[in-house]
Formats: C-alpha cells, structure tokens, sequence
C-alpha cells in the first residue's frame, strides 16, 4: 500500500459535500464534462416564459432553479435528501419558492392540475404522479441520468453494477406514454467525464453515494490504486457519461380523439 495515497485519498474522502455542487472538482480543473449536445437550460427557457404555476422537482441546493430567477409567481421545489432542504430553502425563499421535503417521488403533496411545467434535471420520477400533477397542456421537461453513466467506475473497482443501470431513454418514453403524455422530443448523449487524479474520482464516488453504495477509500484502495496507475501513464481517466432528454406533454383528451 502507498501510504501517502492512502491519506491523500483518505482526505478527500472526508470533504465536505453540500446541496449539488461540484465547484471543488470543476473550478479546478480535476473533473471535466464533454458538453452534451443540448443545453437543458435552452430547453426550459421557451416553456418557462408563459408558465405561471412552476414545480422544479429534486432542487438539490436549489443552484439550478436559481439561475432562472425570476420565476413564476407559484414556484414549488421538492428535495427528498435532507440535509439539502435546508440549504434550498435559504437560497430560494428570498425568489418566493416553497421548497417542499418529501420521502418518495411517487407520492406529491399537491393538487391534481397544480403545474404548467414540470422541470426535472436528475431526479427520479412517477410518470403517472408526473401526469396528475400537470395541468392540461402542461409540460414536462427532464434530463435524466441514463444507466450506461460512469459504469467503467463500477467495473474498476470490481463493484455490483449500479442500481439504475438498466435506466434508459426507450424505458423513460414508454412510461410517460403509458401515463397518457404525449412525447414532444427524445433524445439522449452518450460521451465522457475526464478525470485527472483518482483523489477527484473519491470526492466524486462519495457524492454520487448510489453508484456505489458500500464505496470507502479502505474497501476499494487497492482498486483506486490500479485507477491511479492509468492516469499515471496517460495523465487523465474517461468514464461515460450518459444522458437523455424528454419533452412531453399533457394533451388535452379531446385532441386525443
């Protein structure tokens, strides 16, 4: 075992991680995201400007939803990570969102017809609870995170493969056509995450706690040091990075006919 590794790692593992923000990784360069081949934020911003009843499901910290501010009149968040409710409601109730904590995204406490758009960067989601909550004509706009996303890191590190590995965008579109929606638009992305030091992959694993539920610097060292042999050779490490795009819509019944 490299003893100075191990610390190092050790360290890492121990940073802080708060609401969905990886500037500790990204301002300094150690993690880099290719660009995908839509900007989500350019997705919203058409169906934004005439919403007047806004969910934005999963805030996080409530970084993403912030950056379109202002917003609705009538804007709800939902978080289900507790720790991150807290931190989205001090950044989002000075911009008049009530940020609602909730156990399950199967069961929302609102009204049937609540919301003219539902937007949905990175959270898990019911199609049918998706449907109740829109209003006739309302949309639904997601970015999901597909299950092809970061599984090298489970293959290195001799892990079960993720949970959510079997997620894709054929599986998302047949649910929300099952709920009654109609598919707007269905794209998805399949490019890399670079790495640069297997210290950045630790933060990186921790905060991602489900693509490895039981990861430790302890368990996976002798894993994490094979990583660091190859970035030691070619300087950097690709994982995939897998996404997909949904716009779906709520039509009314009698255009269906």
């Amino acid at each position: 075992m490299s003893q100075g590794l191990f610390e190092t790692l050790i360290k890492e593992e121990q940073q802080p991680f708060s609401g969905w923000d990886f500037s500790y990784l990204e301002d300094s360069g150690r993690m880099v995201e290719f660009p995908l081949k839509w900007k989500f934020s350019n997705v919203l911003k058409p169906y934004l400007e005439n919403c007047h009843r806004l969910l934005d499901m999963g805030t996080g910290g409530g970084e993403y939803l912030s950056s379109f501010a202002p917003l609705p009149a009538v804007t709800f968040a939902t978080e289900g990570y507790e720790p991150n409710v807290t931190i989205a409601a001090d950044r989002l109730a000075p911009l008049g969102v009530t940020v609602v904590p909730i156990e399950s995204d199967d069961h929302l406490p609102f009204e049937e017809d609540s919301f003219d758009v539902i937007m949905n960067k990175h959270e898990s989601f019911n199609a049918d609870e998706v449907a109740r909550l829109l209003s006739e004509d309302g949309y639904f706009i997601t970015q999901q995170v597909g299950g092809l996303n970061d599984c090298e890191l489970n293959i290195w590190l001799n892990a079960e493969p993720s949970h959510f590995s079997n997620w894709s965008l054929r599986c998302a579109v047949n649910r929300l056509k099952e709920a009654g929606l109609t598919i707007l638009k269905a794209t998805d992305d399949v490019s890399f995450t670079r790495f640069y030091d297997v210290g950045a992959i630790v933060y990186y694993l921790k905060a991602i706690s489900w693509q490895i539920p039981d990861f430790s610097v302890e368990k996976y060292f002798d894993r994490l040091e094979s990583i660091q042999a190859v970035i030691d050779k070619q300087e950097y490490i690709d994982f995939t990075r897998h996404r997909f795009l949904i716009v779906a819509q709520k039509t009314k019944q009698d255009e269906l006919n």
